[in-house]
């Protein structure tokens, strides 16, 4: 299922959420064009191998590591699904409380994903867990509203409206399985798709969401 768009229209200019679509973007070209693309995704990846909590200098890639991304097929879905949901949260959040989100739900996918593959020397890169955090949120803040999505059917390819519920609650569901199914996996694993990321993405989205509705009074 691809989204493209929801019912829900923002309450305000989403100046922080072009901000962070355009610095990833810049980040991504800065990445693909230098001389040494293997050597900038280790200097900001993050290698769960190379953490060390007593060394503060191991932990900047939990933050630099949403910033890069796999290839064209990474960074585009994952800016689709920010695109899409991303203004109306920035709306209801507002710009400090937003990006506030994003970060915290990006750093936290980062440590769920370390505790899993404490030792994989595998980087790991990509906005998945910040955007998880957001759709996260965007499932406490607007559970009614309709997503107009694309979505193939044996060969044909429908846009239909899906409800934000069922589509977010259908995602996560999906992550926590794919997530459960991939532990066994995980000692033997050289990459592929940060299960725990996600889920742990989301899971801070929606209960920083949950704590800051009474304070915003959103």
């Amino acid at each position: 299922m691809i989204p493209i768009s929801d019912s829900i229209k923002s309450k305000r200019f989403p100046f922080i959420n072009i901000l962070i679509i355009a610095t990833t973007v810049f980040v991504f070209f800065q990445q693909i064009t230098t001389p040494s693309p293997d050597a900038f995704i280790r200097a900001y990846a993050l290698i769960p191998a190379l953490v060390d909590f007593a060394n503060t200098n191991t932990l900047f890639p939990f933050v630099t590591s949403m910033f890069l991304h796999g290839g064209f097929l990474h960074i585009i879905s994952n800016l689709l699904f920010l695109w899409v949901f991303g203004d109306n949260v920035e709306g209801h959040l507002g710009y400090f409380f937003f990006p506030f989100l994003y970060l915290a739900s990006g750093i936290a996918g980062g440590l769920a994903q370390y505790i899993f593959t404490p030792s994989s020397t595998v980087p790991m890169l990509g906005a998945s867990g910040a955007i998880a955090g957001v759709l996260g949120s965007y499932f406490v803040l607007f559970p009614l509203s309709k997503i107009k999505t694309i979505v193939p059917f044996f060969g044909f390819v429908s846009v239909i409206q899906i409800p934000a519920s069922f589509m977010l609650g259908y995602w996560f569901l999906l992550q926590v399985i794919s997530g459960t199914v991939s532990v066994p996996l995980l000692a033997d694993s050289t990459g592929g798709v940060a299960f725990f990321a996600h889920i742990g993405g989301f899971v801070t989205g929606y209960i920083l969401t949950r704590a800051l509705r009474p304070i915003l009074k959103i």
